[in-house]
C-alpha cells in the first residue's frame, strides 16, 4: 500500500473517528510510517487538503455514489475522500488516485472496492468547476448557499463572514478562498532573545510584512529548529503577535510593572509578552484554568519574569492571587469558535455549531468583566479572539462593558499596530483577516478603565 497515501488517510480517519485534531495526530502518524521530507510533504497536503473541502467533496461523493455520503461506510467514506481530493484538486494522475484509493479500500473496507472504483469514476468524469456548476445554487437564487458549497464551509460560517465583512460578497468569497489555501509558518522572534532579521537569517525565512517580531517560514518542521528549542523564538501567527503587542503598546499613565494575561494556554501570547515584559522590567502573571495547559505556559514562559496560575481567571477579587484593581495591563485571549483559523484548523469548521456561541459569548464575557475588576484605573484591557463573528468580537465587548459596573472608555486600537497596516476599517476596534493581511481573523478591542 502506498505509505504517504495511507498515512493521510489514518490522520483523516482519526480526525473523523476520534475528534482528534490533525495537526496534533499527523506529526505521530508521519514518524510511525517512517516518512520524511517529499512523502511527509505529500501526506500532509493530502490530509490538510481533503479536510479543507470536505464539505465540497461530500457533495460530489453524494452524487456520484447516489447516496448519501453519511451512509456509506466510515473507513469506505474517508477513503473516498482521499481519492476524489485528489482527482479534483491535485495534479495527480486520475489512473493513480483511482487505483490506489482502490487498493487502500481493499484494506479498510473489504467488499467495497468495485463500489469505490465505479463512484472514483464517476468523480473523474468532471472537474470540479463543473461539479460545483451542477450541484451549487445560483448565486443570484441562493449566494450563501452557492459560495458553501464552491469553497467548502458550512453556511452559518459563510454567512457570519459576510456579516462581519460587512456584506460584501465578493470580499467573503476572497476570505473563504483563503481559508482554503495552505498557510504559512510564522515564527515569533522573542525579543531581547534574537532580533527578527537574525532569525530570518538563521532559519532561512523572510521577516514578516507587520509584525516586528514575525518570521515567515518556507517549510520544514519549526520544532526542530534550533531557535525554538533554545527558547529565542516560537510559532505564533503574526496576527496573534500583533494583537499581543499592541497591548503594550497602549499608552498608560502611571505605574507600569504589573500585566495579567487571563486565558493563557497555551503561551504562545504569553511567550511574547514575558519577554517584552523583560526588557522593561514588568512582571506578568499567566492564568489558566486547565492543569495541563498551565504545564505548557510554564513551558513556553521559562526564564521569563512570568509566574503561571493554575487559576481559573474569572476568580478575580475571590482568590486573593488575582486581587481586585491591580493589574496595569491585562489581556483576555478568550476561548472562541476559532473560525478566524480556519486555514490552520480545516477540521473546526465542520465541528463548530452556531449552538456553541451561547456558552463561548457568556464565557467570554465573564472573562471580560474579570479583567475590568483586575485591571488598576487608568489601566487598559485587550479583548481579544481568534474568530471574526459579530456576536464574539462587538456584541460580547458592548455587553461585557455595559455590565461591569465600572467606567470603561474605548481605545483606538488602530495606532497601537504597527504603521502603514491596511484595511483597518473605522476603528477604535480592529479585524484582522486572512485575505487582507495574511493572518488568522483576529479581532482586537482595547478598553481603559476610568
Amino acid at each position: 500500500m502506498d505509505r504517504p497515501r495511507y498515512a493521510a488517510y489514518e490522520a483523516i480517519a482519526a480526525v473523523h473517528r476520534d475528534d482528534a485534531f490533525a495537526n496534533l495526530v499527523l506529526p505521530a502518524i508521519l514518524r510511525e510510517e517512517g516518512l520524511f521530507g517529499r512523502d511527509a510533504a505529500f501526506a500532509t497536503e493530502l490530509t490538510y487538503g481533503t479536510l479543507r473541502h470536505l464539505g465540497t467533496l461530500d457533495a460530489i461523493l453524494t452524487a456520484a455514489a447516489g447516496r448519501e455520503v453519511q451512509r456509506i461506510d466510515p473507513p469506505v467514506r474517508d477513503a473516498l475522500r482521499l481519492g476524489a481530493y485528489q482527482l479534483l484538486h491535485t495534479r495527480v494522475p486520475a489512473h493513480a488516485a483511482v487505483s490506489s484509493t482502490v487498493d487502500l479500500v481493499r484494506a479498510v473496507g473489504p467488499g467495497a472496492t468495485g463500489f469505490a472504483n465505479a463512484v472514483l469514476r464517476e468523480v473523474a468524469e468532471r472537474d470540479v468547476d463543473a461539479w460545483v456548476a451542477q450541484l451549487a445554487p445560483s448565486m443570484e437564487s441562493d449566494p450563501i448557499g452557492h459560495l458553501a458549497l464552491a469553497y467548502s464551509h458550512p453556511q452559518w460560517v459563510v454567512r457570519a463572514f459576510a456579516e462581519a465583512l460587512g456584506g460584501d460578497l465578493g470580499e467573503t468569497t476572497r476570505l473563504l478562498i483563503e481559508d482554503n489555501e495552505r498557510p504559512p509558518v510564522h515564527l515569533c522572534a522573542r525579543p531581547g532573545r534574537v532580533d527578527a532579521v537574525e532569525l530570518a537569517d538563521e532559519v532561512g525565512g523572510a521577516p514578516g510584512a507587520f509584525s516586528p517580531y514575525a518570521v515567515y517560514l518556507g517549510g520544514g518542521a519549526p520544532g526542530d529548529l534550533p531557535a525554538v528549542a533554545e527558547g529565542r523564538a516560537h510559532v505564533q501567527d503574526e496576527g496573534s503577535q500583533l494583537v499581543a503587542a499592541a497591548l503594550t503598546a497602549a499608552p498608560l499613565d502611571g505605574p507600569d510593572g504589573r500585566w495579567l494575561d487571563l486565558c493563557a494556554g497555551p503561551g504562545g501570547k504569553a511567550g511574547l509578552l514575558g519577554a517584552i515584559a523583560a526588557e522593561r522590567d514588568a512582571r506578568l502573571t499567566a492564568v489558566e484554568v486547565a492543569e495541563h495547559r498551565s504545564r505548557l505556559v510554564a513551558q513556553a514562559t521559562r526564564g521569563l519574569p512570568v509566574t503561571v496560575l493554575n487559576v481559573d481567571g474569572r476568580t478575580v477579587g475571590e482568590d486573593p492571587k488575582l486581587p481586585e484593581q491591580h493589574f496595569d495591563r491585562v489581556l483576555v485571549d478568550a476561548p472562541c469558535t476559532g473560525l478566524g483559523s480556519l486555514r490552520r484548523r480545516p477540521e473546526s469548521r465542520w465541528r463548530r455549531q452556531p449552538s456553541d456561541l451561547s456558552s463561548l459569548t457568556r464565557l467570554q464575557r465573564e472573562l471580560l468583566g474579570a479583567a475590568l475588576r483586575a485591571v488598576r484605573p487608568g489601566g487598559v484591557v485587550a479583548y481579544v479572539t481568534c474568530s471574526p463573528h459579530i456576536v464574539e468580537t462587538h456584541v460580547t465587548v458592548t455587553e461585557a462593558a455595559r455590565r461591569s459596573g465600572v467606567p470603561v472608555d474605548f481605545v483606538d486600537a488602530r495606532p497601537l499596530l504597527p504603521a502603514g497596516m491596511p484595511g483597518l476599517g473605522d476603528g477604535p476596534t480592529v479585524q484582522l483577516w486572512p485575505h487582507r493581511h495574511g493572518t488568522d481573523a483576529m479581532f482586537l478591542a482595547v478598553l481603559r478603565r476610568g
